[in-house]
């Protein structure tokens, strides 16, 4: 099952997909986790989903981690599947819970009362090849694939 979950091609397409989308999670987890890029830092989102969003501090702190740990195990290619996989239901938790009462588009003109969920969706649509295939070349999962089969 482990072969299986690190298994990818080497196709350099996935790897700018992976890559693309583990900087922008790994910025946005940093400020949740790091306060970095003038985020609030750990206790303060927990703070906030905990009190403002009332979500349960198990499943705040894993969406935390998902964005964190996932973006760097995308940049990496480590446990690619996973860490798209938690991205992946982060996006669809979002949209569902948060801005699909909104609107499709982003709030660019700062006239709605929050942000449409295109991001989310392109989210999705780097996250779900990701899952499917793996995490391309250069990566420390093709790494240990090809280990693995020699």
């Amino acid at each position: 099952m482990f072969k299986k979950l690190l298994a990818t091609v080497d196709d350099s397409t996935l790897t700018f997909m992976r890559l693309m989308l583990g900087i922008v999670f790994f910025a946005h987890g940093a400020q949740k986790v790091l306060g970095w890029f003038g985020g609030y830092g750990f206790s303060g989102t927990m703070g906030f989903f905990t009190t403002q969003m009332h979500i349960p501090a198990p499943l705040a702190f894993l969406a935390i981690c998902a964005e964190f740990f996932g973006g760097l195990g995308l940049i990496f290619g480590f446990l690619t599947r996973i860490a798209a996989f938690g991205i992946a239901m982060n996006m669809l938790v979002a949209v569902l819970m948060v801005h699909m009462h909104i609107a499709f588009f982003m709030n660019w003109g700062g006239n709605q009362k929050g942000e449409g969920y295109e991001y989310h969706l392109l989210a999705l649509a780097l996250a779900i090849p990701i899952i499917i295939r793996g995490a391309g070349a250069f990566s420390v999962d093709r790494a240990l694939s090809n280990k693995s089969t020699t």
